[in-house]
This record gives structure tokens, C-alpha cells and sequence, in this order.
């Protein structure tokens, strides 16, 4: 019988150490958490700082382009243009096109700002990876769609050139 009480009390003694121990466990875990927490924010943050860097770089590139496709229009218009007769109407294609594509980038870039701002205001961590990886995504299908146009108003300027 004594010896069955001395069990119970070094299994109570023990039961007593653990729970006493467990306690800073489960601080130290969350401390843990935490951390992975902050370190999870802060490389979401580097990413989000990236991605508007890479806009900014692509929307200088982009600018750089329209600039130069609009002074090769200006170029062929004043060599085109017969100063009795009206500006050719080609020419006032390419221009239209060339000033719709530049509100279209402008739009771009504001609509890519506010959804920056909106993945940056997400609090949940998982959503907001997703929801910069979508951004990555579109930005990249951006990007070929416009080196595209660029292609083909290259193009018409070539033709316009061509022409007598």
C-alpha cells in the first residue's frame, strides 16, 4: 500500500513538473510564430517593393518607346505632308493609335498602383502571396501585349516610310 502511494505521488509530482514546464513551452512557440509571422510580412513587403520597382522600369521603357515611335511619325509627317494638302490619312491612324496606347498605359499603371495598395492592406498572409503572384502574372501579360502593339505600330511606320 505504501508503495502504491509513493507511485501516485511521484506520478503527481511529475504530472505537476510538466505542466509547469509546458507553460514557457507554449510562449517560446509563440515567440516562434511571431517571428515567422514578421518574417513572412517583411519578404511580402521586399516583394511588393520589387514589383513596383520592375513597373516603374518597364513603364520608363514603355514611355521610351512611344516617345521614339511618336517622333518617327513626326519625322515622316513633316517629310509626308505637302503643305497645301491635308495630313495623310495613315498618319492620323498611326497618331491615334499611338495616343490610345499611351491613355491605355496610363490607366495601366494607376489600376496597378491601386491594386498594390490593396495587396499591401491584406492581412492575411496567404491571400496576399496569391494576390502578388496574380499581379506578377498580369504585369507579365501586360508587358508582351504591349511589346506586341509597339510591334505592329513599328510596322505601320515602316509602311508609311515606304510610301512615296
Amino acid at each position: 500500500m505504501r508503495m502504491i502511494s509513493s507511485f501516485r505521488r511521484i506520478l503527481f509530482g511529475l504530472t505537476l513538473c510538466s505542466g509547469l514546464t509546458s507553460g514557457p513551452a507554449w510562449a517560446a512557440a509563440d515567440q516562434v510564430e511571431e517571428i515567422k509571422q514578421e518574417q513572412t510580412k517583411s519578404r511580402q513587403e521586399e516583394q511588393i517593393k520589387e514589383l513596383r520597382q520592375k513597373e516603374q522600369i518597364e513603364n520608363l521603357k514603355r514611355d521610351q518607346q512611344l516617345n521614339q515611335a511618336q517622333q518617327q511619325l513626326d519625322q515622316l509627317k513633316q517629310q509626308k505632308v505637302d503643305p497645301a494638302g491635308p495630313q495623310q490619312p495613315q498618319a492620323q491612324q498611326t497618331q491615334q493609335q499611338l495616343d490610345q496606347l499611351r491613355n491605355e498605359q496610363q490607366i495601366k499603371r494607376l489600376q496597378n498602383e491601386l491594386q498594390l495598395n490593396q495587396i499591401q492592406r491584406e492581412q492575411n498572409q496567404s491571400r496576399q502571396q496569391e494576390q502578388i503572384r496574380e499581379l506578377q502574372r498580369q504585369q507579365q501579360m501586360d508587358l508582351l501585349q504591349d511589346q506586341n502593339r509597339k510591334n505592329q505600330m513599328q510596322q505601320d511606320l515602316d509602311r508609311l516610310r515606304q510610301q512615296p
